[in-house]
């Protein structure tokens, strides 16, 4: 049937209104999505909502998440959004840029926080989400610069700058890092590049049934151990590290040298007096994350962050959804040109 000119310019003129009036998200659905959302399949997690927040220079959060992201959707059944540091004039991936993670409103409805960021300075509308999330006390699992998760030096004056890893505010000591996860940024324990952590199970007796720990056996990853002093509050540690003298998994353990928790449970209470439960982990870095039964740690992680300890399976799926290859850790060495999309 061919169309008259006047018929032609009414469909276009449609077309353009129905673009106009459509919702912001879903003319983010047609330019390119600036985050990504695995639809749940059947499984214990109920299409519970995981809001996973990358945003690291160094350790490739943007690739650690969404293979997570995929496992917890396509494994066990919750729905799981990943954010991303997205180049607002290129739509691409920037992890380099460190104040702009669309997507946080995300966080109003999920019932978990996966974070793994570094040295963030967010605009306060975005800034507002996570904290917002924290007041209301929902749980929490952080992930190796979660430490240190934000900074505040462009804008010393926002209403969030006590989030910053070395606040100095009353009450909020070392900000966002210690006072809600358990420690903030202190050093490399180990030598940077050069050594890895292996993780140690069995060496707390109390521990050794934690839920957490049901069929994690073997950890270890290229990065090295992080310092920790004293942890805040009622922290428990479930993982030690201890350096290795090489970055392989056959590097032997460096006995001499002291042990440093690397992953341990705690409860905060917010600002608005509510408490929630949290998992930290000073692993998990995308290279990290070959090591199987960290991704089993992680996980069981996010099972007891929401409540679900009787669920933790003796041995969790952990195996991949899709292919995973993460790029080495290091500094301008993230893969470039990527969008969201990319991780479908």
């Amino acid at each position: 049937m061919k169309l008259s000119p006047k018929k032609i310019i009414q469909v276009i003129a449609c077309l353009l209104l129905g673009v106009l009036l459509a919702p912001p998200e879903a003319l983010f659905a047609q330019q390119g999505e600036q985050w990504i959302t695995y639809q749940p399949a059947e499984g214990p997690g109920n299409g519970q909502h995981i809001v996973l927040v990358s945003g690291d220079e160094e350790y490739r959060s943007e690739e650690a998440l969404p293979m997570l992201g995929k496992i917890l959707a396509k494994r066990h059944g919750f729905k799981a959004t990943v954010l991303f540091a997205i180049d607002p004039e290129t739509g691409e991936i920037d992890p380099e840029l460190q104040t702009n993670i669309p997507g946080l409103h995300n966080l109003q409805n999920a019932d978990l926080m996966v974070i793994f960021t570094r040295f963030r300075e967010l605009p306060d509308e975005q800034m507002k989400h996570i904290v917002d999330y924290v007041n209301a006390g929902k749980p929490i699992v952080g992930m190796r610069t979660a430490t240190h998760a934000f900074q505040y030096e462009r804008n010393p004056d926002s209403p969030y700058a006590h989030y910053s890893f070395k606040s100095t505010e009353k009450g909020w000591e070392d900000g966002f890092g210690r006072q809600i996860l358990g420690e903030t940024w202190i050093d490399h324990h180990g030598a940077h590049g050069d050594e890895g952590t292996r993780g140690i199970v069995d060496g707390i007796k109390e521990r050794q049934n934690h839920a957490i720990l049901r069929g994690v056996e073997d950890i270890w990853g290229p990065t090295d151990v992080y310092g920790t002093r004293q942890l805040h509050g009622d922290a428990q540690v479930v993982v030690w590290g201890l350096s290795t003298e090489g970055m392989s998994p056959d590097s032997p353990v460096e006995w001499e040298q002291s042990a440093m928790p690397v992953a341990w449970t705690k409860h905060y209470t917010s600002e608005a007096g509510n408490t929630g439960r949290v998992f930290t982990t000073t692993m998990g870095a995308s290279v990290d994350l070959e090591s199987e039964d960290l991704r089993r740690l992680v996980l069981n992680g996010c099972f007891w962050a929401v409540g679900m300890d009787q669920q933790i399976p003796e041995e969790t799926n952990v195996d991949y959804v899709g292919g995973y290859n993460p790029t080495m850790f290091g500094f301008g060495d993230h893969q470039r040109g990527l969008t969201p999309s990319d991780f479908e």
